[in-house]
């Protein structure tokens, strides 16, 4: 029998004269170096876990986006020359869209970024859209528990919301890291991630996004620094705009519940000891937030204001371009259908945060920017971003020609009030005596009657179905 102790196998001849540092190799099928690394990764996470407070552990959220980004090569920094191309294109860009929207310029900086500085200059909006979806889910982990249970766990609450923050943030980290490889510009995911009045363009990303299309890539380039600067400007001169989008996210948020019953089904299949498991529970959906009837009308608000900002974009940029770029409508074409369709990424903010950052309704925003300015002029068209009660509604993207028209009548009574009124008070005598013609006529053929035919009925009974009022069915009487 063997004397060595269980989980030991005798030492490979072929070892013995090798330094331990060398017997971790492939046939080693213990890998200490792999140990020590994944020892350390705990310990830094349960270190941030301690170190910050709310319901998701940002910290560890970079910490993973930027292991997984330096895994993909994303955190490669690029040229000088990458970035002087990205600033010449914003400001032949800029020259292009002043015509083409009443807007003025809004690109105060422009920067090249890397997906590591994308996910560290998004993640203050990203914490924002967050905070309030995990602080309600992660929260019904507590709620779903008895009193007593409440009372036994005592300081290991706090340890289970820790460890729900490492799940959230573990979660969120591989999602940024995702879309940090993906990204073309700042604003492509249609909310206002990065810092205001700053035109910011990823080069490394924009070159592999050139790769499977047949156009050159400097055309990609101005193209992609076109509709930048047209966010930038939108963004930045419709004050209210930021704010409304960021609050209906929110808003959403405030109405989130959970199905406590699968915290049950949940509990057989978290291994406290194990936060990966966490992690899993989150990516199963068990936890996705029931979505209620409030929150139902909050995403279709935020679903038709993204479609407006995107297709107001998409008008705005392809008028601008027009003739000067041959393969600007193949561009446009597919950058329509990437929003569209999505990525790996969205789909895992879906899961995480329940919204889908998505334009459903984008070519019917676009008719309808598209239909107001043909009819109406640019500066009519980018006034309706004055106020949030004058921009379009899911309805009217239903029906463009109508808002047009509707749109077109108000904007008259508003420029002159006196000359709508006159016009109103023509129109309205003129119903009146339409009407009160109708009567004397009628009234003629009454007065008539008794004069050439004294009871001959067929003069009223024509009229009185389609004038009933108007004396027929006295006419009648006097007739019988």
């Amino acid at each position: 029998m063997s004397d060595l102790p269980f989980g030991f196998s005798p030492q490979d001849p072929d070892d013995r004269g090798r330094k331990p540092e060398d017997q971790g190799g492939a046939g080693n099928p213990f890998d200490f170096n792999q140990l020590g690394a994944m020892l350390s990764q705990l310990g830094a996470m349960f270190s941030n876990a301690s170190s910050t407070s709310g319901p998701v552990n940002y910290d560890l959220a970079k910490q993973i986006a930027f292991q997984q980004l330096a895994g993909k090569g994303g955190s490669v920094g690029f040229g000088p020359d990458q970035g002087s191309a990205v600033s010449d294109a914003v400001h032949l860009a800029e020259m292009w869209l002043d015509p083409a929207t009443a807007l003025p310029s809004a690109s105060r900086v422009v920067q090249s970024w890397t997906a590591r500085e994308w996910v560290e200059r998004t993640l203050p909006t990203w914490q924002r859209l967050c905070d309030p979806v995990a602080q309600r889910v992660s929260g019904a982990w507590v709620e779903a528990m008895p009193e007593e249970a409440k009372q036994a766990a005592g300081p290991l609450l706090s340890m289970l919301g820790q460890m729900g923050g490492m799940a959230f943030g573990s979660q969120l980290g591989g999602a940024l890291a995702q879309l940090g490889s993906e990204v073309l510009t700042s604003s492509e995911v249609g909310l206002p991630l990065g810092p205001e009045g700053t035109a910011a363009l990823l080069p490394a990303n924009i070159e592999k996004f050139t790769e499977g299309l047949e156009r050159p890539s400097s055309e990609v380039l101005v193209f992609l620094a076109t509709r930048e600067a047209a966010h930038q400007r939108l963004f930045s001169h419709v004050p209210w705009l930021r704010q409304r989008l960021l609050d209906t996210v929110e808003e959403f948020a405030k109405g989130i519940t959970v199905d406590t019953s699968a915290l049950e089904q949940l509990a057989g299949q978290v291994d406290p000891a194990n936060p990966a498991s966490f992690e899993e529970a989150m990516k199963s959906g068990m936890l996705e937030p029931q979505t209620t009837e409030e929150q139902k009308a909050a995403l279709a608000r935020l679903e038709t204001l993204l479609a407006l900002v995107e297709g107001w974009v998409d008008v705005v940029v392809a008028e601008a371009v027009g003739e000067r770029l041959p393969g600007a409508e193949a561009l446009r074409e597919t950058l329509r259908r990437r929003r569209a369709s999505g990525g790996p990424a969205e789909q895992t903010f879906a899961t995480l945060v329940g919204l889908e950052l998505r334009p459903r309704r984008l070519r019917s925003a676009a008719a309808l920017w598209k239909l107001v300015g043909d009819q109406h002029g640019l500066e009519a068209r980018d006034s309706l971003w004055e106020h949030p009660d004058l921009v379009p509604t899911a309805a009217d993207l239903d029906d463009p020609m109508e808002f047009a028209e509707r749109f077109g009548r108000t904007r008259a009574a508003l420029e002159n009030p006196m000359e709508e009124l006159e016009r109103a008070m023509r129109e309205e005598p003129g119903e009146g005596g339409s009407g009160s013609g109708a009567k004397d006529s009628g009234s003629d053929s009454k007065d008539s009657g008794p004069k050439d035919s004294g009871p001959k009925d067929s003069g009223p009974k024509d009229s009185g179905p389609s004038e009933p009022e108007d004396g027929a069915s006295g006419s009648g009487g006097r007739g019988e």
